[in-house]
């Protein structure tokens, strides 16, 4: 999440209980029945109406793009914007249910990913991920790779879901968003 010499105290406690209305049925909207809200969803609740947003905004829907798909753009987004926490929430929730073998999972947090163990549209999606945070570009090579593999639809989403996850990248490192106990931390060479 942040280097070794970086204090990593949280600078907005996430809310606790008794929530407003409001607020529980945005918890209830976004987390499955009986887990409590995370510390991201608490800590935005300081906003309400952001939270609100937020939770209606989400992609985690079934969209146009695959589990995998998805889970690694989200992965590999978090990854190279440092967010720990988000990276581990989705690891934690999702990189199983999605396929990923453990070499895939802490492969999306290396500078470099190991090209052997993904196939060539994971490949892609890797690099769009990369790309998009380096340059908020995509350049024509690029993109005419992914126009053969995705459609219009499922490129407009894959965007919007690397842009929505720098958005939740920025709150969670901005505001030290402290790790999920359930979820992984970085491996120990990673991004």
């Amino acid at each position: 999440m942040m280097n070794n010499e970086t204090i990593t105290k949280t600078r907005i406690r996430p809310l606790d209980g008794p929530y407003s209305p409001e607020l529980e049925r945005d918890f209830n909207t976004i987390m499955p029945p009986g887990m409590p809200p995370l510390s991201i969803f608490r800590t935005v609740a300081h906003n309400p109406r952001i939270l609100s947003r937020m939770v209606n905004g989400g992609l985690l829907d079934k969209g146009s793009i695959s589990l995998a798909d998805r889970e690694l753009v989200i992965l590999r987004t978090c990854a190279v914007c440092k967010a720990e926490y988000e990276w581990g929430v989705h690891v934690a929730g999702f990189a199983k249910k999605a396929g990923f073998s453990e070499e895939q999972i802490q492969d999306t947090a290396n500078v470099k990913t190991n090209s052997a163990i993904w196939s060539a549209s994971q490949q892609l999606l890797i690099a769009l991920a990369d790309q998009l945070h380096d340059s908020n570009q995509v350049d024509d090579t690029l993109w005419g790779k992914l126009s053969e593999e995705y459609d219009s639809a499922q490129l407009v989403e894959l965007i919007m879901l690397a842009g929505l996850y720098h958005a939740v990248s920025f709150m969670v490192n901005a505001c030290r968003i402290e790790g999920e106990s359930f979820a992984p931390k970085f491996p120990e060479v990673s991004i």
